[in-house]
């Protein structure tokens, strides 16, 4: 399969008919697909690529560097049925590294107004998990993921909190959302050869020389940045990417 990829691709051609740098066009962001089990959620398809994201709240203490903010988690989880490759059990590489680059893109852009998530100073703060499902994977998860954490972010409305007893009432939603300054997103672009492909199907993924995931705020300014793959990246070659990425954020935002 590697191999006719790669032939095609001599020759400019996927798959798919999709242009190299064509995105697919069945791109769809729903909100609030799991409001009994989650605070906020949302389901992206990217072609036959399904994620879903779920925001869960928690109560807890606070980090002693950082007594006066609040705590935020990104987890993936790559459930089997969803790929023939993903395994039951502890978290894979893959996993990790999917979780630790949508978080970066979040954090490192300070979307998310830590400091108003505490509760009272140095003693209890606001937790937020944000746990990330492949339901389908058919490639880019890493672009359907990210959108998918915003999405459930956008969603997420706080539970009731009673100060006086220190409860969450799990059952009551407040009309309050996350404190959220922006949304940042994240592309990526991948390089077969000498070729620069968006989108990749999961065999294109497969197939991959090295990848570049770029996180980008409202602004268009870049907030995060991840390379993979075996093989090395020029510095002309990073500039293109970071640039194919960037436009197509653009679109991706729109989704929203």
């Amino acid at each position: 399969m590697k191999e006719h990829i790669k032939k095609l691709l001599d020759n400019d051609l996927r798959e798919d008919g999709r242009k190299l740098l064509e995105y697919r066009k069945n791109i769809k962001v729903e909100y609030g697909i799991s409001p009994k089990s989650a605070e906020g959620s949302a389901q992206v398809t990217i072609g036959d690529t399904v994620v879903v994201a779920g925001v869960k709240f928690g109560v807890g203490t606070p980090f002693p560097d950082t007594p006066d903010e609040g705590v935020m988690i990104v987890g993936a989880e790559l459930i089997p049925f969803s790929s023939p490759d993903f395994e039951s059990g502890p978290p894979s590489i893959v996993a990790i590294e999917l979780s630790r680059v949508v978080d970066r893109a979040i954090r490192e852009s300070g979307c998310l107004d830590t400091k108003k998530l505490c509760i009272k100073k140095g003693e209890v703060v606001w937790t937020v998990f944000v746990d990330m499902y492949p339901l389908n994977d058919d490639g880019n998860l890493f672009d359907a993921m990210s959108l998918a954490a915003i999405a459930a972010m956008k969603d997420a409305k706080f539970p009731d909190y009673d100060k006086k007893t220190g409860k969450v009432n799990y059952t009551k939603r407040t009309k309050t959302g996350l404190p959220l300054k922006g949304t940042p997103l994240e592309c990526t672009v991948i390089k077969i050869k000498d070729k620069l492909l968006l989108d990749p199907s999961v065999e294109e993924w497969k197939a991959l020389d090295a990848r570049l995931t770029v996180g980008f705020l409202d602004n268009g300014n870049i907030c995060a940045m991840q390379k993979g793959g075996e093989k090395s990246l020029s510095v002309k070659e990073i500039s293109k990417m970071v640039e194919i990425a960037g436009e197509q954020v653009k679109k991706l935002r729109k989704v929203l």
